[in-house]
């Protein structure tokens, strides 16, 4: 129940964008948010029935509210992330990622140098970047470094000491890597021209750099100095070829950030690009830990403001997979085709690409986080009231009739429990009753359950239709189960899911985990009922030729087969050959009942 002193915060709220911020009775924030309308907004906690348990919680802990207007909308996005990351709330998505990134420094001097830095000093020098990789600034270093003699040293290049020969050419010189300006033997305005080239292919554009290779080339090529004209022409095809690998879209597609998410139960991944002349410059993804029961839209909203801080991007436009509101200073674009629809969907892959990733970091790392995620994946998928820790399935298996067995396999936190599982030789039904099969194994398996007072599964899984659905219900009315245990039948063809009494099949998505561990379930039920019907037509086999002459018994028969391999060979076998493996009277009866047969 609200306290007075909330009800009076609550009504006094203004109607403004702003941020606000919840606390509890020990003044302790528990939440950070933004709003178009305060108002609105903080009152809808109050006013609404929350389905997501973790927010009913959180209204529960809120004794006071207390909020920050702001002039526009993008000020309180800024605003929100930047308290989210000062005070961390415990309601509030993580924003984790505290590392340090690398970037390119064009170093503030007269002859400038290029080199890698994770440190940003503001002493007018350059810096490009941040890049998420290492190995991006390394081969956009070993690019420059290949097309452009600059210097290495860090000398003090002044005019007046250059001009004094204080320096001497060093082996760089000699190899051919810098054109010696610290004996004034490049000119600072050659230098620079240089730097603009690299400062363009640092931006993405390699237009003018071309143009002057070109240029460069045909004229030692006029000259006739062709080996010059090779050297040049050899940069070229360097610089076409990173320029072919990097560029993936129209050229023309400059200075934009996308952005997409993927996402489940418990995280949002988000994945940013920046795009500068059609080429990827960077790239980065972001893991977010929900706590609310966060909506993409929210997520992604949260994570572009913390991107574009955290690079400081400047992009005026950002292409995202749905309308988002960013403010109005930045144009946001949800393409719907051609070369913009295809650069959001390489994020989105690259987004989906990463959370896969983590699941199998996860999977090995921290296996009981994956146990959590799978369970409660399924247990929204199948629409359970609980997770289905423990599972059982169910499959019938006969031949032309014959020996009608049916096979139970049981999965425990998402893996096979191969201990539990579970074979039945059909006995009540005559001929090939699948229905009346289902119903006697689904019976017999509960009861025994059941007497010895044996936990029951979370869920049933049939293989089969509805058919097999409505025989297993029989077998849980009878024990009064019904309602207490969750069932499904699935259908081979469609994939289809059955539920009781609903005609409507439910169909998941096929990439869909939940749908990987039924069919998982099925066909490893399949498997082993296969198997126990091969075992028993194998042992029916040997008793029709072999058990059924008198005084021959299981021994017997099995140092027979071990010695001639197979039933065919003991029946054209001589009667010396029999003798030397079971003796002589009972290879008499052996020999005898085939020869008289």
């Amino acid at each position: 129940m609200n306290t007075p002193e909330l009800e009076i915060q609550l009504k006094t709220l203004p109607n403004s964008p702003g941020v606000y911020q919840y606390f509890d009775s020990n003044g302790v924030i528990l939440y950070v948010g933004k709003a178009k309308n305060l108002k609105k907004r903080v009152s809808s906690y109050f006013t609404k029935n929350h389905e997501n348990g973790k927010t009913k919680v959180l209204v529960k802990k809120i004794a006071s509210v207390k909020h920050i207007v702001v002039p526009t909308e993008t000020d309180a996005l800024l605003l929100e992330n930047n308290l989210i990351k000062k005070y961390q709330p415990r309601y509030n998505v993580l924003l984790k990622d505290d590392k340090s990134y690398p970037w390119i420094c064009l170093k503030n001097e007269r002859f400038p140098r290029i080199f890698s830095t994770r440190r940003v000093i503001k002493d007018g020098s350059e810096y490009f970047g941040p890049y998420t990789s290492m190995k991006t600034v390394s081969t956009l270093l070993d690019l420059v470094k290949g097309l452009y003699q600059l210097r290495t040293c860090n000398y003090d290049l002044s005019e007046a000491k250059v001009t004094a020969g204080k320096y001497k050419v060093c082996l760089e010189y000699h190899l051919g890597n810098c054109k010696g300006p610290c004996e004034g033997l490049q000119t600072e305005e050659e230098y620079h021209g240089n730097i603009t080239e690299i400062r363009n292919i640092l931006k993405g554009n390699f237009k003018e750099s071309l143009h002057n290779f070109k240029n460069q080339m045909k004229a030692y090529a006029a000259d006739m100095q062709f080996e010059d004209a090779q050297r040049i022409k050899e940069k070229i095809d360097i610089l076409e070829n990173y320029q072919a690998k990097s560029t993936i879209i129209n050229p023309k597609i400059s200075n934009v950030d996308v952005f997409s998410i993927a996402s489940d139960e418990s995280y949002g991944y988000v994945n940013f690009l920046q795009i500068s002349y059609g080429s990827i410059i960077r790239s980065h993804t972001m893991e977010i830990k929900k706590k609310l029961n966060e909506t993409n839209e929210a997520l992604l909203q949260l994570a572009i403001t913390d991107i574009r801080h955290r690079f400081d991007s400047n992009s005026k436009e950002v292409y995202v997979p749905f309308q988002l509101d960013l403010g109005e200073n930045i144009k946001v674009t949800a393409p719907q085709l051609g070369d913009k629809k295809r650069i959001v969907e390489l994020s989105e892959r690259n987004a989906k690409f990463y959370r896969l990733e983590r699941f199998k970091q996860v999977k090995m790392t921290d296996p009981d986080r994956h146990v959590k995620r799978i369970m409660a994946q399924m247990k929204t998928d199948l629409r359970l009231t609980e997770e289905p820790r423990h599972i059982e399935c169910f499959d019938n298996s006969n031949i032309q009739g014959t020996h009608p067995v049916a096979a139970c396999v049981v999965f425990k936190n998402g893996k096979p429990s191969k201990r539990d599982y579970r074979h039945f030789n059909i006995k009540t039904v005559e001929g090939p009753d699948d229905f009346a099969s289902m119903e006697e194994v689904v019976y017999r398996r509960y009861k025994r359950l059941l007497d010895e007072k044996q936990s029951l599964p979370h869920l049933i899984i049939i293989d089969g239709g509805k058919g097999q659905l409505s025989s297993s219900l029989k077998s849980l009315d009878k024990l009064n189960l019904r309602g207490k245990i969750a069932i499904i039948g699935i259908a081979k063809r469609l994939e289809e899911l059955f539920y009781p009494d609903d005609p409507i099949p439910l169909y998941l998505d096929k990439k869909s985990e939940t749908l990987k561990i039924i069919q998982q379930l099925r066909n490893e039920a399949h498997r082993f009922g296969i198997e126990h019907h091969r075992n028993r037509r194998s042992k029916t086999a040997l008793n029709t030729e072999l058990e059924t002459i008198p005084g021959i018994g299981e021994k017997t028969v099995v140092d027979l087969l071990k010695h001639f391999k197979s039933v065919k060979r003991i029946s054209t076998a001589k009667f010396d050959a029999i003798k030397s493996v079971v003796g002589t009277a009972k290879a008499h009866k052996i020999f005898d009942y085939y020869h008289n047969k």
